[in-house]
């Protein structure tokens, strides 16, 4: 009802700048004294541009408060009904104002011709968040088009919000319902990760390299979180076999993939595509944040870089989010563009025991 008086009122403005305003005759034939009834027989169906807004203001007007009546009555009969078509709304809202942003910054980066990889952080993870919402957003646009089949929208909400909404239309609650629940299946995939980096060690020709892997192995595996330097002391192992994107096996990317939210179900040379291309926009992402500064974040956008890097922030502290952004961006701020591999696997060195470790007590 909402966004069908938002339509109305567009449409009614569209109206008063295109209607067709008062007929005048003013040839020999007529008078301008003659009545509207006496000429031709469409005149009586224009009216003045005064009446015209008149007659508009009365219909939005009249559909305002029917909407207002339409969600006092779901207010007070179905609490949580409204509580669906508010977010609805409201999530439609901060949908166009990103798209309005998007727009905004394609058209700073054509015009000044600025690459991804030199926006501010906060541009960069528009676009990037934009572009992953976009593909659950179509078919729900889709069917919120047509009227009164866009109620469907709402029985949607209420049986499959996780799996066909994105977070514009989740509640507070839902928000850090859902986050858990994702982050449960993504640390499904820790322990797989880490028992392929093992396999991986043996073909490892270097002796002091694979003691350093399997001991950073053995230490996340007992609960442990490793430091920087112990994370780096590995770094030349992930530019080449057998752990680069490129050389590591497939189970390998297939296990690393969800870490991502990124579908496994794909053949092998296409996930390693996509590994590779999301890790390095992570990389570009982090690069971007160390210019802001993480300290400039706000709780709500340090808990979402938190979380798109692996760690479940909605059950912890603002200090401690801090705390292991600082050491993520350690990590990242070290790392080349040919080392993008261990950037992935960190998200299961720095995330798998945080802040549960055994030593910290």
């Amino acid at each position: 009802m909402a966004l069908l008086c938002a339509s109305l009122r567009t449409q009614m403005s569209l109206f008063r700048l295109c209607g067709l305003g008062t007929v005048r005759i003013t040839n020999g034939l007529y008078s301008p004294y003659v009545s509207c009834q006496s000429r031709l027989p469409l005149c009586r169906y224009f009216s003045t541009s005064r009446d015209k807004r008149g007659i508009g203001r009365y219909l939005v007007s009249s559909l305002e408060r029917i909407n207002r009546k339409y969600e006092d009555f779901l207010k007070k009969r179905v609490p949580r009904f409204f509580l669906l078509y508010r977010t609805f709304v409201e999530g439609f809202k901060i949908l166009f104002r990103d798209i309005k942003d998007v727009r905004r910054i394609k058209a700073k980066m054509s015009s000044e011709r600025v690459k991804f990889q030199d926006l501010p952080y906060r541009d960069m993870e528009k676009l990037r968040q934009f572009r992953r919402d976009l593909i659950k957003t179509v078919p729900l646009i889709v069917i919120s088009i047509p009227p009164c089949v866009n109620y469907l929208v709402f029985v949607f909400m209420y049986f499959f919000p996780r799996q066909l909404l994105i977070p514009h239309f989740w509640t507070p609650g839902q928000m850090v319902e859902f986050q858990k629940q994702y982050h449960s299946l993504r640390a499904q995939h820790h322990w797989p990760v880490l028992k392929g980096l093992e396999n991986a060690s043996r073909q490892v020709k270097n002796g002091q390299l694979q003691s350093f892997l399997k001991d950073l192995c053995a230490k996340v595996q007992s609960g442990k979180n490793p430091q920087v330097s112990e994370v780096l002391a590995v770094r030349g192992l992930f530019s080449g076999p057998p752990l680069s994107i490129k050389k590591m096996s497939v189970d390998q990317m297939r296990h690393l993939s969800p870490l991502l939210f990124l579908t496994p179900h794909l053949p092998g040379f296409l996930i390693g595509r996509r590994l590779n291309r999301h890790a390095l926009e992570l990389l570009q992402l982090d690069r971007a944040l160390s210019r802001l500064g993480p300290h400039q974040l706000s709780e709500s956008e340090l808990r979402q870089a938190c979380f798109v890097r692996g760690l479940n922030s909605y059950s912890l502290g603002v200090n401690e989010c801090r705390e292991w952004l600082s050491k993520w961006l350690q990590v990242s701020s070290s790392l080349k563009d040919s080392e993008l591999s261990l950037l992935l696997h960190s998200i299961v060195f720095l995330s798998a025991n945080y802040p549960k470790d055994p030593s910290r007590h």
